[in-house]
């Protein structure tokens, strides 16, 4: 008994301690929630936390949804310039100068000079030193520039430091401080005549631009020279130990720049990105001569120098662009819902109904204007997963609003800043109620619930501070409104351009992408450099495979835990290292865009498997104008390839040689077009009975051109609608016309060469789509295609008929005739014939030159370029690998080399 009572006893203290822990907690955690409620339901914690772009007098960017002006030369305000309107280059003259004329005397150092650093340093932070240190550049013919942004507690981001370094001195220029005067240094930046040195100058250059309107012309970008001499990497990382010896801790780029005074170790990093740049862009110009100088022939002596001086200036020609959509928070709740319903993210099923829907689209577009209000980043004001969380569990009151979003946060901790994020926010603790009257009002409209937040924060007794940042947001907000009821509402009057309009509007909601295409996910390498940025899909497919880990979560990021196949920087292919914006490359526009392939699929489905598979740097977005402009481009140009190579874009003429080639000789004008053969046969077969017998023995004409002048029957009139048909076409064909195919197991199949075989496999899917499997040879009889070289039939001569030729017994099992399939394939097979892969790498150089003509983009990822190479190799875990093929098939799919 004593036992049993020591036990019971020892229970009971137990479970007291537990309930006592429980309740205090609880206690403490309301305390602390009624505090907060407090201190912030009075007024915005704004108004106590002094932030310091706040202090800026003027902003090039606000956060409303105006478009970004970019700088006018000889206007007439008060700096001696006027806002450009347009939106062209103000410099581009001078940078097109260069381009064309470029300056090869570079003169990074003078001298002897030695590596060390100083001790000393110069810190610019009073407008004085900021027009000495103006002087100062102004007698150098080359210095070095690197920038650090903060991007966490503001709405776009602004610059928080510039680092300048010269031979003799190195200057670190507080921003901040003199945000509202940095034009000063716009002259000199802008000099043609002195050379500015960066590394991975594409950021920084639009940086510069929207934040003080500072444009760089004469540009040495060293990340650019080690792409044209191949560096096994293009890191700074890697040139500052390479050529230096100097370690750096790229960890300190995350830290919060805004502080003041700067730690001594932060210094020292930011000092670091720039003192070496001059001597590692000498090293690394002196190696641009000597290659040229090892060049075999005398006119390529200064040819790697003025590919790295084209390339780095080409960045220059970049322009800022603020993104845009047509209402608050609408893309990033397609993305959400988008990741969401294909499983992405914490792996939970929450249904996806329209409430829950339409509570995570007014979640969005509040974080969306609650961000732009309090020039906050969107994920510091509430996070992707918080939004999930709050649309899904409905909590009822403010406390278990609050809770909800800390265990959010909490289960989806950021690493990508190395100091403290409050959960929640400042802006949902001082705005609370907002989040509560949206997930208790479930018929409010978005459209009178977020005007009347906007006057309650920034309105005539607002309660949140009015600051150069989001004071526009009064007239535009209710201007987007108010343009977007009245498009609406009045419309347009001209007949053809409502129609035109509405079938504009129609293809854009049927074709266009229903969320954004790049999630700009990070794969680093085990060694921790970055492969590549892709989308969530493809991080899943790693870490369900145990292949990877997730390392960062918002946004994802996942390092791999074999070694990849090469790198980015091994191959040439920085481009996959940038991450990409969800607008149109062409124009900008950011409501809308469409996949678009800038080398034709009929010609990209027959490249070498290392030259297409995973190649994003051919794939682009574009609006719906922009696409138009480009397709028609592209269908002019395939004309042209047509008549160069001597290769139709299409099928003229097509027989079946199963029948007695005497007897399809003696018959006049053998062999008919595909389309009329298909067209003939699907009218005789569902109302050949009722049609006149005119009409009918006109339709039979055509289809006994095809077998040879022969009586048909039911079957040969089946064989016949088949002819070069897909599968995908088949299947339409079926689901749409209703025709029943009695004799399917048996029907004509069509050879690239033009032959014809009768055969039981089905053929062909539409011209983009890829094969599925290896080629096989056909066993049965064969026929033949006539191929017209030109719109009159004449014959194409002995070059079409060779690349005809070649093609016999290399029949791609997934091709319709229909299309410009057979014609891609005897051009790119006549080009691996002629002058192998490098034929078809410039070949596709050639179609990249046309979309740049074409569309004159604004707006390409950085390292997008039109010599790209598109080479890969397949590493362990490739299903292109041929000893990985048929295992990785039977599991679904993999990746080899990374970067795509």
């Amino acid at each position: 008994m004593e036992v049993r009572d020591k036990v019971k006893i020892v229970i009971v203290a137990a479970s007291l301690a537990v309930v006592t822990i429980l309740i205090t907690a609880k206690y403490r955690r309301r305390r602390r929630r009624l505090r907060g409620k407090q201190t912030c339901r009075s007024s915005c914690y704004l108004h106590s936390e002094r932030k310091p772009q706040l202090g800026f007098k003027r902003v090039l960017a606000d956060n409303s949804y105006s478009a970004f002006k970019h700088l006018k030369l000889g206007g007439s305000s008060s700096t001696g310039v006027a806002e450009n309107l347009s939106n062209c280059h103000p410099y581009e003259a001078e940078i097109l100068t260069l381009l064309e004329n470029p300056r090869l005397d570079f003169e990074f150092l003078r001298g002897d000079t030695s590596l060390e650093m100083k001790d000393s340093y110069i810190w610019v932070e009073t407008e004085s030193q900021l027009r000495e240190l103006a002087d100062a550049l102004k007698k150098e013919k080359v210095f070095a520039v690197d920038t650090e942004q903060h991007s966490l507690r503001s709405f776009l981001g602004f610059t928080a430091l510039i680092q300048i370094s010269t031979q003799e001195e190195d200057y670190l220029v507080d921003t901040i401080a003199l945000h509202d005067v940095m034009g000063i240094l716009r002259p000199v930046f802008a000099d043609p005549s002195i050379c500015k040195v960066f590394h991975g100058a594409d950021n920084d250059v639009l940086w510069l631009q929207r934040d003080f309107h500072i444009y760089v012309v004469n540009l040495f970008d060293t990340a650019k020279a080690c792409d044209v001499l191949s560096k096994p990497q293009r890191s700074l990382a890697y040139l500052l130990e390479t050529f230096c010896g100097v370690a750096t801790n790229k960890l300190l780029q995350r830290e919060d720049w805004r502080q003041r005074p700067l730690s001594e170790e932060m210094v020292q990093y930011a000092r670091t990105d720039a003192h070496y740049l001059l001597y590692i862009a000498k090293s690394l110009t002196s190696e641009l001569k000597k290659q040229s100088t090892d060049s075999s022939s005398p006119d390529d002596k200064f040819h790697f120098l003025l590919e790295a001086s084209r390339r780095s200036n080409m960045i220059c020609l970049q322009l800022y662009t603020k993104e845009t959509e047509d209402f608050p928070g609408d893309a990033a709740a397609s993305s959400l819902l988008f990741r969401h319903l294909n499983g992405y993210g914490d792996g939970s099923t929450i249904s996806l109904d329209m409430e829950f829907q339409d509570l995570v689209r007014k979640l969005c577009a509040w974080r969306d204007l609650m961000a732009r209000i309090h020039d906050e980043s969107s994920r510091n004001v509430l996070s992707d997963q918080a939004i999930l969380n709050l649309a899904y569990k409905l909590p009822s009151t403010t406390e278990d609003i609050y809770d909800t979003i800390s265990q959010a946060d909490l289960s989806t901790e950021s690493l990508s800043f190395s100091f403290s994020v409050q959960t929640p926010s400042h802006v949902v603790c001082s705005h609370s109620n907002d989040v509560y009257q949206m997930i208790k009002d479930k018929s409010a409209r978005l459209e009178t619930t977020l005007p009347a937040i906007l006057q309650k924060c920034l309105g005539t007794e607002g309660t949140c501070q009015l600051s150069v940042f989001n004071y526009s947001l009064l007239v535009n907000f209710n201007m987007k409104l108010t343009n977007r009821s009245a498009t609406k509402q009045n419309g347009i009057k001209n007949p053809k351009q409502v129609a035109r309009k509405a079938s504009r509007e129609l293809f854009v909601k049927k074709f266009s992408c229903k969320a954004p295409v790049y999630h700009n996910c990070r794969i680093y390498a085990n060694d921790e450099r970055l492969l590549c940025y892709c989308d969530r899909r493809k991080l899943e497919w790693y870490l369900s495979r145990g292949l990877a880990k997730l390392i960062e979560k918002n946004p994802p990021a996942i390092m791999l835990l074999f070694e990849p196949k090469g790198r980015p920087e091994d191959e040439d292919n920085d481009f996959y290292i940038q991450s990409k914006k969800n607008i149109c490359v062409g124009c900008g526009e950011g409501n809308h865009y469409l996949r678009y392939r800038i080398i034709p699929s009929c010609y990209r489905i027959h490249f070498p498997e290392h030259l297409k598979s995973h190649r994003s740097h051919d794939i682009v977005l574009l609006c719906v104008d922009c696409h138009e402009i480009a397709h028609a481009a592209a269908e002019k140009y395939k004309k042209q390839v047509a008549s160069e190579f001597g290769i139709p874009l299409f099928v003229r003429k097509v027989f079946d040689s199963n029948e007695d080639s005497e007897s399809s000789s003696t018959f006049e004008d053998a062999g008919v077009s595909p389309l009329q053969l298909r067209t003939a046969a699907m009218a005789l077969m569902r109302h050949g009975n009722r049609m006149p017998s005119s009409r009918r023995e006109e339709l039979l004409q055509t289809v006994r051109r095809y077998y040879g002048g022969r009586e048909i029957s039911e079957e040969d009139l089946e064989r016949a609608l088949l002819v070069g048909m897909s599968p995908h076409e088949r299947r339409k064909l079926q689901k749409k016309k209703g025709v029943s195919f009695k004799h399917s197991s048996s029907h004509t199949d069509i050879e690239e060469s033009g032959n014809i075989t009768s055969s039981g496999r089905e053929q062909g899917v539409d011209d983009g789509e890829a094969p599925s499997g290896p080629e096989k040879d056909m066993n049965a009889e064969t026929g033949g295609v006539s191929h017209d070289s030109s719109e009159n039939g004449t014959s194409a001569g002995n070059g079409t008929r060779e690349v005809n030729d070649s093609l016999l017994n290399q029949q791609n099992s997934k091709l319709s005739l229909l299309g410009h399939g057979p014609h891609g394939k005897q051009v790119v097979e006549h080009l691996l014939r002629e002058y192998g892969e490098d034929g078809v790498q410039e070949f596709c150089q050639r179609w990249r030159k046309v979309f740049v003509d074409a569309v004159k983009p604004r707006h390409l990822p950085a390292g997008w370029d039109v010599r790209h190479s598109g080479k890969r190799d397949f590493g362990e875990f490739s299903v292109y690998n041929p000893a990985k093929r048929t295992t990785a098939s039977e599991q679904g799919g993999g990746h080899g080399s990374v970067y795509e």
